[in-house]
């Protein structure tokens, strides 16, 4: 997946969760931060972040924020960036989903289940699959977590899952680690322990949760490899 016109910059600080002020050729620029997440451990000021330039004319801000320097890690933050690479692994065959051995016949973005939209639909000659996928940016001592706050929606969706997976859907939840070099990557219980709850539960219905950290790139994210999930 591939950004366009990305430039580095300096960032000051965040008076919302839609809304930074960067340094930008030592002019003060708002820009729209791609990530409505909390993301304090990633937005210090001072620190150097990587802008992408819309080509919209109409646009109340001319930059997005699309990734963080956290030491030497780069952090990609773009939270709607999880699903194209994903999609885009599917297809070329670096997911391959466990107990999904056929070919893939059908997928799309976005299909309505109950009372949730799931992000991706696909189909093989002989099963219909629903895909829930969340990014994951919280890393402490190389350990991912998720979420950074609070997620009833999240919850939701799980649950959601694990009704579907009832139903004969073959279902997975896919968290993108968006960053490379990981330990592993588990719930944040302290933050949300009904979320780690509901996926320990989706797993011993049947729901696969898996884990994928990416090569980031301040231009580019792909995914990488699986990673461990420690439930």
């Amino acid at each position: 997946m591939k950004y366009n016109k990305v430039i580095k910059s300096k960032f000051l600080e965040r008076p919302n969760r839609f809304i930074a002020y960067c340094e930008v050729e030592n002019n003060t620029e708002k820009v729209h931060v791609k990530n409505t997440g909390r993301c304090k451990e990633l937005l210090i000021p001072g620190c150097d972040v990587y802008l992408e330039e819309s080509d919209n004319p109409n646009r109340k801000t001319r930059y997005s924020l699309i990734a963080v320097q956290k030491g030497k890690r780069l952090i990609n933050m773009d939270s709607q960036v999880p699903n194209k690479v994903v999609i885009e692994a599917l297809k070329n065959k670096k997911i391959i989903l466990p107990g999904l051995d056929e070919d893939i016949k059908y997928i799309k973005p976005e299909k309505t289940y109950g009372k949730s939209r799931f992000d991706i639909y696909l189909e093989t000659e002989n099963n219909k699959v629903f895909v829930e996928i969340k990014g994951a940016t919280l890393e402490v001592d190389d350990i991912v977590m998720f979420p950074d706050a609070k997620t009833e929606r999240g919850v939701k969706h799980i649950n959601e899952l694990v009704e579907a997976s009832k139903e004969g859907y073959k279902c997975y939840i896919i968290f993108v680690i968006q960053m490379e070099d990981v330990l592993y990557f588990t719930p944040n219980n302290k933050m949300h322990k009904e979320l780690g709850e509901a996926l320990v539960e989706a797993e011993n219905k049947g729901v696969h949760v898996l884990a994928y950290d990416t090569i980031v790139r301040p231009d580019s994210l792909e995914i990488d490899k699986r990673i461990k999930v420690t439930l």
